[in-house]
């Protein structure tokens, strides 16, 4: 059965169900993979068209025989799994946003959604949306708006609370819309908490609830859910936490915890068991796992451990694919041999093809989301000194480079988020990440580079600060840098001999006719530099853009001589390249990293 064959407005049998968890459609959906749901998180609603000829089925859903939704977020399942600790398995149900109304009855005391970018507000939902014209209405927002406003309208409503979490609930809280949105109670922080059956409770016996609930971390493995249902996309949770401290980031809050090899992989069978042949094991730093509360600092991957639980994943019968989650690059320069390896376990199950870049047999390629942020040593010092360990901030454009290197080699084409508009951020601090991104250029390597505008996130170190906040105040540096990452980007689809001009046209025409009044005066040189109307190098030579310069760029010898002495033994000598003063025999070091941690 799928929710498309339902028409969504039965009345609930039973009374209904005590608990309806649903969330957005546009975030539930696994089928038509990743890029569809990153595409609806940014692009304006009238770009829905395009993501609708290209995906003709994407509304098409699998339900249970009851109705209840085949596959839900991650998020949604652990909150189920979490409130099934308390109450009957008949009282609580996970269901599709199209089918709330056959689960909400007189007997519903809660609606709980889960959510991760309601209101578009996020760092790449902002400024895509923007750039079109439409920035208060990407499709995501147009498609959870479109729920919140079927829960609102649901004629029990006045006999249950709406409660929302996810990692977008801060929006909701942040521009006060629990009116517009029906919305009761905004929980922040994980569904394991105790304090979370509180707020349950509380809507149970129909009390008023606070508007917003920060609720605890679990600080131990042990008590983190793992739900034995199938997840969109088949996330498994693998880490929490990430231990670099970078100012912006909300994720890296949280408690640095690797999570059990057997709960892992029962989880991954509890997805394949239900039809799920994909699978992504959900972390902030893929790299830390076995390392976390070891005698080893966690930036120094423990090999052994990840490539046994990367091996035991993807040979679990029934897993055909298998996507990378987050990551980041220093790592690839610690331990190259560990990238070779994992490429040797993961490419032959990586759903994703880069025909004019990877050298694979098939030509599949491995993409991990890696956050570059800045390519300025300065602003790296002052948001996120840590980026870079166990190398100082200061060889940041080095580690990058030779990062890539490394990941490219293996097929690994990474996305790296970066941040335009951050605060404090001067011109030379633009044109030090434009020299960086020409950098990658002209040494041949690659990553699907993705700008986006500053957002202030809630309980980071930089929420109260302010930096650009919408399109029209970039620079034309700025805008050169956006524009710049995405004429790069789009190099894997054009090796035919008519997307070029396809691009060209398509991106002058928008310009002509939407762009060049929505984006203000700084935005098209860098336009047309995107759309190749004219020889980078002769805008540049008529001062139109900037032109990077080239980098000095360390051997990856001289950036593990950076490496401080007192860490210097924890590097591993089959890796080559070592500094001359390691101050630990290496076969010891070897022994040490390998009984350090593997689960």
């Amino acid at each position: 059965m799928t929710a498309t064959e339902t028409t969504g407005t039965e009345v609930a049998r039973d009374g209904g169900r005590l608990i309806v968890i649903t969330a957005p459609l546009t975030e539930i959906i696994d089928h038509a993979g990743f890029f569809i749901q990153m595409s609806m998180a940014s692009l304006p609603m009238w770009l829905e068209g395009v993501l609708n000829k290209k995906y003709p089925n994407w509304r098409r859903l699998e339900c249970n025989d009851d109705r209840s939704a085949r596959y839900m977020p991650a998020g949604a399942r652990v909150l189920e799994t979490s409130l099934l600790r308390r109450f009957a398995a008949a009282d609580v149900v996970c269901c599709y946003p199209d089918d709330v109304d056959a689960f909400i009855g007189p007997r519903t005391r809660v609606v709980a959604v889960s959510t991760h970018n309601p209101l578009g507000v996020t760092f790449a939902a902002g400024v895509y949306t923007s750039i079109f014209g439409s920035a208060r209405q990407p499709i995501n927002s147009f498609y959870a708006r479109q729920m919140f406003e079927r829960i609102k309208s649901n004629r029990w409503r006045s006999s249950f609370r709406v409660i929302v979490g996810g990692s977008g609930g801060w929006q909701i809280s942040q521009t006060d819309s629990y009116e517009e949105l029906g919305v009761d109670c905004v929980v922040e922080g994980r569904s394991e908490s105790e304090d979370t059956f509180a707020v349950f409770d509380g809507a149970i016996r129909g009390e008023v609830l606070p508007r917003k609930v920060d609720v605890s971390h679990p600080v131990t493995r042990e008590a983190i859910l793992f739900p034995d249902k199938r997840t969109t996309f088949g996330v498994v949770e693998m880490t929490t936490g990430c231990g670099r401290r970078c100012q912006f980031c909300v994720p890296d809050l949280n408690p640095q915890i690797d999570l059990p090899r057997d709960k892992i992989l029962a989880h991954v069978r509890a997805n394949v068991r239900e039809g799920n042949k994909q699978i992504s094991l959900a972390t902030e730093d893929m790299f830390i796992w076995g390392q976390v509360h070891t005698s080893t600092p966690f930036y120094f991957p423990n090999r052994e451990a990840l490539l046994e639980l990367y091996r035991d994943v993807v040979n679990t019968p029934g897993v055909e694919q298998h996507v990378l989650s987050h990551a980041t690059i220093a790592p690839a320069v610690v331990d190259p041999i560990l990238i070779e390896r994992l490429s040797e376990s993961l490419l032959d199950k990586s759903p994703i093809h880069l025909p004019y870049l990877s050298t694979h047999p098939r030509h599949k390629a491995l993409v991990p989301l890696i956050g570059l942020e800045t390519g300025s040593v300065q602003t790296g010092k002052r948001i996120m000194p840590s980026k870079a360990v166990p190398f100082p901030i200061d060889e940041w454009p080095s580690v990058v480079i030779r990062g890539l290197e490394v990941l490219n080699r293996n097929n690994w084409f990474p996305a790296m988020t970066l941040i335009v508009g951050s605060p404090d951020e001067s011109d030379d601090d633009v044109r030090a990440t434009l020299d960086l991104i020409y950098e990658v250029e002209r040494r041949g390597l690659f990553a699907f580079f993705i700008p986006s505008i500053f957002t202030p996130l809630h309980d980071t170190r930089m929420e109260k600060k302010k930096g650009v906040t919408e399109t029209r105040q970039l620079t034309p540096l700025q805008w050169q840098l956006m524009m710049k990452c995405w004429k790069m980007n789009l190099r894997p689809g054009q090796n035919s001999w008519w997307a070029p001009t396809v691009w060209r046209l398509g991106a002058l025409g928008l310009w002509v006719f939407r762009l060049r009044t929505m984006n203000g005066p700084g935005f098209t040189w860098p336009l047309f530099m995107f759309a190749s109307a004219l020889p980078e190098r002769l805008m540049a030579r008529l001062g139109k853009i900037y032109e990077g310069r080239p980098l000095t760029i360390k051997s990856r010898k001289e950036l593990l001589a950076t490496v401080k002495p007192s860490m210097r033994r924890f590097l591993r000598a089959d890796t080559g390249d070592m500094p001359d003063d390691l101050g630990v025999d290496q076969p010891r070091m070897i022994n040490l990293v390998m009984g350090s941690g593997v689960f």
